[in-house]
């Protein structure tokens, strides 16, 4: 029987957005083959967990693409990334839970390109005032990451309607960084 990686690692994705202490076990299971199939694809936890950064990155990538960040004005294309974005949420609230991904030299070169594209949004959003330059990009950044992660989270345990995922974090972000104009 042939085995589809790529449905293996959406299985994985999914298990370990609902219990990210599941074991090797509990992943095999919940993508339906053995733990023995599971080992000849990733030869433990931690080659299972840089798959699914790799498949991670990829969908975030995809996204950004997806939101054409240059279009519009900032906001819009917050807006549209928070949207584009939602599908790959669970599986991004999981990774950065991992910090074996982060400590190191051996940090994935994805996650950078990632920061760049999305601080360079919150610049453009300042440069052309409509975001308040008192909040570094950088700090705007990781907001959106903090955000995406605990909406994926909140839907999951149903404490938040799915439908309501992009608007609750882009007006919570964008209402937060909007540029006030003083009367």
């Amino acid at each position: 029987m042939s085995v589809d990686r790529d449905q293996v690692l959406r299985s994985a994705a999914a298990q370990l957005t609902r219990k990210g202490s599941s074991t090797m076990d509990e992943v095999a299971k919940a993508s339906g083959i053995s733990r023995a199939t599971l080992h000849r694809h990733f030869a433990g936890r931690d080659a299972l967990i840089r798959a699914l950064e790799e498949l991670g990155i990829q969908e975030c990538e995809a996204a950004l693409n997806a939101a054409r960040l240059d279009e519009g004005t900032a906001g819009d294309a917050l807006r549209r990334l928070v949207k584009e974005i939602e599908p790959a949420a669970g599986l991004l609230a999981f990774l950065v839970t991992e910090n074996q991904l982060f400590e190191g030299d051996a940090q994935h070169e994805g996650w950078t390109r990632l920061d760049i594209r999305i601080t360079d949004l919150f610049r453009r959003g300042q440069l052309n005032g409509e975001f308040r330059i008192d909040l570094s990009p950088v700090w705007l950044r990781e907001a959106l990451y903090g955000l995406v992660g605990s909406a994926a989270w909140a839907v999951l345990e149903g404490r938040v309607a799915a439908k309501d995922f992009s608007y609750l974090i882009a007006e919570l972000l964008i209402g937060g960084a909007q540029r006030r104009v003083e009367s």
